[in-house]
């Protein structure tokens, strides 16, 4: 970017964010975890690949295990190849949505009223969008970053990643030869909270952990009957406890690292003396406004019952009844909560994983820690880097297990009124035009740097 006056040039990459993430955003990839029903990756992953090839960039598409499971990666060869490569990825399918409850159509990729609006347009074709200008722009002008890059854009993250992250981590470990670092989504988004002086600060969390994501299937079995007579062995009546003592039950505190760190930061901005483990910590965290949500769930493992399934006849008793319960399990809890949920269920009902994901946590230290947060600064010097924990799941679970470590950093200046953590899944969702611009610069500075 260059000043000439009081214009500013806007580089390529600046140049071309918000058509990019208007674009994929018309790409409808709503993922609905079922293979018959989910649609849309294989033509956005090619058009990805297009986009990169008429930047120059050999790429590798990739269909994992289920046809149309589209992958897409690119590698940018750096100065000193000794280094471990740099790995940038984010995922191309999104959430399903129900046109008639938006105030625009979810794959229009409208830019309006200084947005950009649609399913994915945070989670994460934002990303996505801000990655592919950056990658464009440094093969177009001949950019050669520090270290090998690698641009990596993959499917079914809003299932857990069985037939992206997951799968290629498990059959195609290749793709990753010489990853040692890695970055996504989720981090690197602003907070803004009440200084202590009276003033605002602008807090930029980057992701250093998240919880482990488990989804849960309940199982009771009882004897089958008429529903007029009296049944002292209700399957249904038995799951219906165990499901109501689960979801109703509060988990112990657990204040993690990454936790720790994190209210500490915003105690040291806001004045807010933060007693963890205190009566009143759920109170405290309210007055940091709607990213409570997130941090809260942060605290305690959850377990959320999010589906039922019984009987298929008004005046029969049924022989089995199942639920379904989000489970989401801090960093090295895993052990005592599953001690503690089959106490609450109880022995006559069997559980079994459906989805079984570990946690993930890593420091808020080294060199790439520090080239995020110059990065950050560059372009907002009033701004501030602390990590935080991820209450939900991202790819970083599967290339965890190859030993790579993972940060969610994906910048974005936002306003201070906006309620981002309610955009994610939600109705209405956008990003600012002027926050994708933001990002961009961020994170070719990031990438150049790091």
């Amino acid at each position: 970017m260059s000043v000439s006056g009081d214009k500013i040039e806007k580089s390529l990459a600046v140049s071309e964010v918000v058509e990019l993430v208007s674009t994929l955003i018309r790409f409808d990839t709503s993922n609905t975890g079922e293979l018959e029903t989910t649609k849309g990756e294989r033509e956005c992953a090619q058009w990805v690949a297009d986009q990169l090839h008429q930047a120059g960039y050999t790429t590798e598409y990739v269909e994992s295990g289920a046809p149309g499971r589209g992958n897409v990666f690119a590698r940018l060869p750096g100065a000193d190849s000794s280094r471990g490569a740099l790995m940038i990825h984010g995922h191309l399918d999104v959430v399903p949505a129900e046109a008639s409850d938006w105030s625009v159509h979810p794959f229009s990729g409208a830019v309006r009223d200084g947005y950009v609006w649609g399913r994915g347009a945070i989670d994460m074709k934002d990303m996505v969008g801000m990655m592919l200008a950056v990658a464009r722009q440094f093969k177009i002008e001949g950019t050669v970053p520090p270290r090998d890059l690698v641009f990596a854009f993959l499917a079914d993250e809003e299932n857990g990643g069985r037939w992206g992250s997951q799968w290629l981590a498990e059959h195609r470990p290749d793709l990753f030869e010489g990853v040692t670092e890695a970055v996504g989504e989720v981090g690197g988004f602003s907070l803004t909270v009440p200084r202590r002086d009276g003033g605002e600060r602008r807090l930029y969390l980057v992701e250093t952990a998240e919880k482990g994501l488990a989804w849960m299937r309940l199982r009771a079995k009882a004897r089958a009957g008429h529903g007029s007579f009296v049944h002292e062995d209700n399957a249904v009546t038995i799951l219906a406890q165990a499901v109501a003592r689960l979801g109703t039950h509060t988990f112990p505190l657990v204040i993690s690292d990454s936790v720790a760190e994190f209210l500490a930061a915003v105690g040291e901005e806001t004045g807010i003396d933060f007693d963890p483990h205190g009566p009143d910590i759920e109170g405290q965290l309210a007055k940091l406004g709607t990213i409570s949500r997130i941090i809260g769930a942060t605290l305690r493992d959850t377990a959320n019952p999010t589906m039922l399934q019984a009987g298929y006849k008004a005046n029969v008793i049924p022989q089995t009844a199942e639920a379904v319960v989000d489970c989401r399990v801090l960093p090295g809890r895993q052990a005592a909560f599953e001690r503690e949920v089959d106490e609450l269920i109880g022995p006559n009902v069997e559980r079994e994983w459906i989805t079984h994901l570990d946690s993930y946590e890593t420091t808020f230290d080294g060199h790439l820690v520090d080239a995020m947060n110059d990065a950050i600064l560059a372009h907002d010097p009033d701004g501030r880097t602390v990590p935080y924990m991820l209450s939900g799941g991202t790819d970083a679970k599967a290339f965890a297990k190859l030993g790579i470590r993972c940060f969610g950093f994906a910048p974005l200046r936002l306003p201070p009124d906006l309620d981002f953590s309610a955009l994610f899944h939600g109705v209405d969702e956008r990003v600012p035009v002027d926050a994708l611009e933001f990002g961009t610069r961020v994170l070719e500075h990031f990438l150049l740097h790091s």
